[in-house]
């Protein structure tokens, strides 16, 4: 079963915060969980975790995103790397349920050509890992970004609330769908 938590105040992220158990420690809600909470993103190259933006010098800022962490105990990289793109895939149903249509490459969302997301799936010593933001506003970002405000999405923590709630709900799913079967010689 996977837990939810929508975390009800602004938290910067740095990049330190995509570290096992960061979730259980700081809101006590141990095992494989989500989390969403509105803050800036200042990823410096020495907490950036893809090794191919810290190559092109390409640090991760923006003045207010929608982040999620995930954190799930039982499987490993390349199946959290699949996790990551449903992730991916529900935020689009979710903006697509509101009229807006978005463009999907592997695990980013762009919007009028312009980039909404970002997004890492990782590995520590006890559990795989992922980050996933949306651009809240348009400003604060080295490149030219797309925004949930800009689309009409100003009720963060609903949206946030109803893309937690389909991603545990198709978890859920899946693991009943992974127990339902007969096993076959």
């Amino acid at each position: 079963m996977m837990k939810s938590i929508f975390i009800d105040k602004e938290i910067t992220y740095t990049g330190r915060e995509l570290s096992p158990h960061w979730i259980y420690r700081n809101f006590n809600v141990e095992g494989s969980a989500a989390a969403a909470f509105i803050g800036p993103v200042r990823v410096d190259l020495s907490e950036m975790v893809d090794i191919e933006d810290v190559i092109n010098n390409e640090p991760i800022k923006s003045d207010k995103m929608l982040n999620f962490i995930i954190e799930d105990f039982e499987i490993g990289l390349y199946n959290m790397v699949c996790l990551q793109r449903l992730f991916i895939c529900i935020i689009k149903e979710v903006l697509e349920g509101r009229g807006i249509q978005v463009k999907r490459n592997g695990d980013d969302l762009f919007y009028e050509g312009r980039k909404l997301s970002v997004s890492i799936a990782t590995k520590s010593i006890t559990s795989s890992l992922i980050h996933t933001a949306l651009n809240i506003v348009k400003t604060g970002a080295p490149i030219e970004i797309s925004s949930l405000n800009e689309m009409g999405i100003i009720d963060i923590k609903e949206f946030a609330l109803e893309i937690l709630e389909k991603f545990t709900d198709e978890i859920d799913d899946m693991n009943f769908a992974k127990s339902k079967v007969r096993g076959v010689f």
